[in-house]
């Protein structure tokens, strides 16, 4: 099933469909890029890094904050200036409060999914899971591809070693929420996934360096031994792609290079930080951000993905907590869960990167974004926890030819829902697929050859 999809979604993209329903020729894409660099005045940027915080932040608690609201709904934090005049956010973000000139806020997002695994895939795909709201239980294919994986697609002539990577482990609730992947355009088009060893502190490249004696000669030399003995590998097929990649992998200096984050200075990676090592302090119920699976490389995850960006990978996923239980998800003391565990990290690390970014003159060209699949309730529970809240929550960007400082949209003055500007995942995919020079309502065909539209909103230009 998966070569059969794989030959379709490539053989529509080679079509003569032109910019028509059944794909895009290369031709065909270039000019709508172009086209619409012309129209919006913006070019491309080279690089997106996607932070996923999985569990949902309290955006009453961040960025989003309501000083003026009732107790049980402003909670204890406090509001802190920051490098933009008027706009404040927590406390408990001293670090992004001096960086806030370089980021925007979209205080407006919203979608109708109320549980994980449903919000989570709206969240990175830009499309709602068919059928109920609902958390997953058992396995299911993925649908709709990932915003790298449809990046992937799209730009697979583009010569990248590694277009679309993903780390430091594929996150799940019950079962890994099929959202981080190629979907119906098939697994030539998943991440390339870094898995992380906390024990060791490092991203292993095992898997990625030739065994011992193997040389780029000797690789070669293997490499055409499996042309002369399987035919099939050496012309353009499904399969061939897997061994294009695999071989283009293990003679990539710079992937190696970049993955070996022991090369940057022990003052660099002090900048994005180190997390204590999970200890449970009596907080799991419903938070649990201590236990967090490899919560010490939480910072070291964002200096790993800018030297993916720099080593040319255009596409970095960032999942900043892997499993259920163990994340963002604090309806039991979420203050204490914020201020603790999740908040100081998070702030550090984020920071780092923008200001990192900067100082290496790669800001401009790389847009980040940090969401996670929804915010917070307005009113605080019993337990003295927030519970899910989809409809209204907030989405940070910085670099990318962001105006720094610019907030879009607002939510009511109890947080609750949009007061202005109302923003759905699909205007925010639409935002990265157009930063990145894709036209966001080419249409993209799935395994039956039915059109999809590659993003369901449109770009919030007034950022840029």
């Amino acid at each position: 099933m998966t070569s059969s999809i794989e030959h379709l979604a490539r053989r529509r993209f080679i079509q003569l469909g032109g910019t028509g329903s059944l794909g895009l020729s290369l031709a065909g894409l270039m000019n709508a890029q172009a086209a619409t660099a012309v129209r919006t005045g913006v070019s491309p940027i080279r690089a997106c890094i996607l932070l996923f915080y999985y569990g949902g932040p309290s955006h009453l608690d961040t960025y989003d904050m309501k000083p003026d609201a009732p107790a049980e709904i402003r909670g204890s934090f406090q509001p802190i200036s920051t490098s933009v005049p008027g706009l404040q956010i927590c406390e408990h973000l001293p670090h992004m409060s001096r960086v806030m000139d370089k980021v925007a806020i979209v205080r407006s997002v919203h979608h109708k999914a109320s549980l994980h695994d449903s919000a989570s895939i709206h969240a990175l795909t830009g499309r709602p899971l068919e059928g109920p709201d609902r958390e997953l239980f058992a396995s299911i294919p993925q649908f709709y591809p990932s915003y790298g994986g449809a990046f992937s697609f799209l730009k697979q002539t583009a010569g990248y070693d590694v277009p679309f990577a993903a780390l430091p482990y594929v996150f799940q609730n019950v079962i890994p929420t099929p959202c981080q992947g190629g979907g119906f355009l098939g697994n030539a088009f998943d991440p390339l996934q870094i898995d992380v060893d906390p024990a060791r502190k490092i991203y292993p490249v095992d898997a990625l360096s030739p065994r011992d004696g193997m040389n780029g000669i000797r690789l070669g030399q293997r490499r055409g031994l499996l042309e002369a003995l399987n035919p099939a590998a050496s012309v353009v097929s499904p399969i061939s792609k897997y061994y294009d990649k695999a071989f283009d992998l293990l003679q990539s200096d710079a992937i190696h290079k970049a993955m070996d984050i022991t090369q940057e200075s022990p003052e660099m990676r002090e900048r994005y930080g180190f997390g204590s090592d999970p200890v449970s302090k009596g907080e799991v119920n419903g938070g649990g951000g201590e236990l967090g699976f490899a919560r010490q490389m939480r910072g070291q995850n964002l200096l790993l993905a800018r030297r993916l960006v720099e080593a040319g990978v255009p596409f970095v996923n960032v999942y900043d907590c892997r499993q259920q239980g163990q994340n963002w998800d604090a309806h039991v003391n979420c203050e204490s869960q914020h201020k603790n565990y999740l908040l100081p990290l998070a702030d550090q690390a984020l920071s780092a990167l923008i200001e990192d970014l900067d100082q290496r003159g790669l800001l401009d060209s790389t847009l980040i974004v940090a969401t996670g699949e929804f915010g917070r309730t307005p009113t605080i529970n019993a337990s003295a926890g927030r519970d899910h809240w989809p409809h209204c929550y907030s989405v940070l960007m910085a670099g990318g030819g962001v105006r720094g400082g610019a907030v879009f949209g607002s939510s009511d003055k109890f947080g609750a829902h949009p007061d202005t500007d109302p923003v759905t995942p699909g205007d925010v995919a639409a935002t990265i697929f157009w930063r990145m020079g894709i036209d966001h309502a080419v249409n993209i065909v799935d395994q039956t050859g039915r059109p999809h539209r590659l993003t369901t909103g449109e770009p919030i230009q007034q950022l840029f």
